[in-house]
């Protein structure tokens, strides 16, 4: 079965930047939409951004906009997450995964992010 495999969280200082990876196993990544999530404590998991499979065109949610950027290596089979300016808001724990509107792959173990002084 497919397996997920995040990576490249960490602590990092509000305003820091980080870059997440996914790895994927045992599926050729192209041609899958895939996407970034992340769970927060105490709160639901939710949908963060989106790339295409066909042209890397993305989306992402209203608070990653213009500081987060999803793109994918398809001759690699992994996905990446770079971010900038975070901050505290952004402490969560990140995974990858098909988009919210597919039947999703098992979930991996995500990576966490803190962001704090």
């Amino acid at each position: 079965q497919v397996q997920l495999v995040e990576s490249g969280g960490g602590l990092v200082q509000p305003g820091g930047s980080l870059r997440l990876s996914c790895a994927v196993s045992n599926i050729n990544l192209a041609g899958y939409f895939m996407s970034w999530y992340r769970q927060m404590p105490g709160k639901e998991r939710e949908w963060v951004a989106t790339i295409s499979a066909f042209d890397s065109s993305s989306t992402y949610t209203a608070s990653a906009r213009g500081r987060f950027t999803i793109s994918r290596e398809n001759h690699k089979n992994m996905i990446f997450l770079d971010m900038s300016d975070l901050n505290p808001e952004d402490t969560a724990v990140y995974y990858c995964n098909r988009p919210p509107n597919l039947p999703t792959w098992p979930w991996g173990q995500g990576t966490q992010v803190t962001v704090s002084e």
